[in-house]
């Protein structure tokens, strides 16, 4: 028995926060790496021109959001039951793969000047500049994009907002690495690079581990799954849960479970209990967005002792078969049967009616002891309907 509830609809409104929010950061960062490549030139700064590549790549991470806040916010459909949230994890690795690629040559060129001492540049002060504006800028836009993270609850969003702080941290870099060059030390401008070349490959390997762990299933860390079994527990008639698997789709959280509930309530009280747990995490946890419950009367994580026993149709045929020769007539209105700790227990139903009072004991013995002689029945109950 399972219960499960659908991806909710796009949410508009939520998008264009994200794509307004990013669009700024994303004159900022053109802007800046700009001018910090156009002046790295000018004023002889091997590490501000890495520095301008590296506002360049927050660009890309920018028209990645974009992208995937655009494509990944779209409904649920037929070919994706789960949604579009993906769109933004495989475009999160291909932008991690851009960064090795642009941190791998800036790394290139500032090892080449190093051993190279005729190629080393003699930064001037207007390579200090720009640099502390941007520090001063990417930290502003840190601090509006981290802002609007939280208040939207993107993870995406939050990874954005520290791919600018991450920019503010390379311009400090820049800034010391030119200061110390201009002092009589001019391997420090290129030594400078590469920092921010390593930099950039943190950055992008963050972004890709990250990412491809979403890929391969990864469970939400052991704190979020911890906080989802305590409120689970907490809903009543859970008896105990187990195969509690969860996983990220975008910046969504996929819960799958399976719950222990008395194996004698009814398929409705077991399906409500369900619902129950269902409405329980999807208000308690805001990044849940779809839950999937299976309700076990008995605890199958290990074995499934009625794996094998028949199904009702064919256990109703072997019971008639052993009532064969009772004269019960019409008696038998209901068969309701259990299917608990390897065996099928039974519960009947005779019309008062349909037997008379003075044999209405007698054939109740009868169907009792003939229904035992099968190996698979364990328990029978009889139910006068009155």
């Amino acid at each position: 028995m399972s219960s499960h509830t659908h991806i909710p609809p796009v949410n508009d409104a939520r998008y264009r926060e994200v794509r307004n929010v990013t669009l700024v950061g994303s004159v900022v960062d053109l802007l800046l790496g700009i001018a910090k490549i156009i002046v790295g030139f000018t004023a002889h700064s091997q590490s501000l021109i890495a520095d301008g590549f590296h506002s360049l790549s927050d660009l890309g991470t920018d028209l990645m959001v974009l992208f995937a806040a655009r494509h990944s916010h779209r409904a649920a459909d037929a070919e994706h039951p789960y949604g579009h949230g993906r769109i933004e994890t495989v475009a999160t690795v291909l932008l991690g793969i851009a960064l090795f690629a642009v941190a791998a040559g800036i790394s290139f060129d500032a090892v080449r000047r190093l051993f190279q001492p005729e190629l080393l540049l003699q930064p001037e002060p207007m390579a200090i500049v720009i640099a502390i504006i941007s520090v001063f800028a990417k930290e502003a836009i840190y601090q509006y994009t981290v802002r609007a993270a939280r208040r939207l609850r993107s993870n995406m969003l939050h990874a954005n907002a520290w791919h600018s702080r991450s920019d503010a941290i390379s311009s400090i870099i820049v800034v010391i690495g030119v200061t110390g060059t201009m002092y009589g030390l001019p391997y420090l401008d290129a030594i400078a690079a590469v920092g921010v070349s390593l930099m950039i490959i943190k950055i992008g390997g963050d972004l890709m581990w990250s990412s491809m762990q979403e890929l391969i299933d990864t469970a939400l860390d052991a704190g979020e799954v911890s906080a989802i079994r305590d409120a689970i527990m907490e809903v009543n008639g859970v008896q105990a849960l187990h195969m509690l698997r969860t996983r990220r789709s975008g910046s969504d959280a996929l819960v799958d479970v399976h719950l222990l509930v008395d194996g004698a309530l009814s398929v409705s009280e077991g399906h409500q209990i369900g619902e129950s747990v269902r409405g329980r995490l999807m208000n308690d946890f805001d990044e849940i967005t779809d839950v999937t419950v299976h309700i076990d009367p008995e605890d199958d994580e290990r074995n499934s002792p009625c794996h094998d026993l028949p199904m009702r149709e064919d256990m109703l045929l072997r019971l008639k078969e052993q009532w064969k020769g009772l004269d019960t007539g019409d008696a038998i209105e209901k068969v309701i049967i259990h299917y608990l700790g390897g065996k099928v227990h039974l519960e009947l139903v005779l019309s008062r009616k349909a037997i008379p009072e003075a044999t209405r004991q007698g054939i109740t013995e009868s169907l009792i002891e003939a229904a035992k002689r099968l190996d698979e029945v364990g328990d029978v109950k009889v139910y006068i309907h009155w």
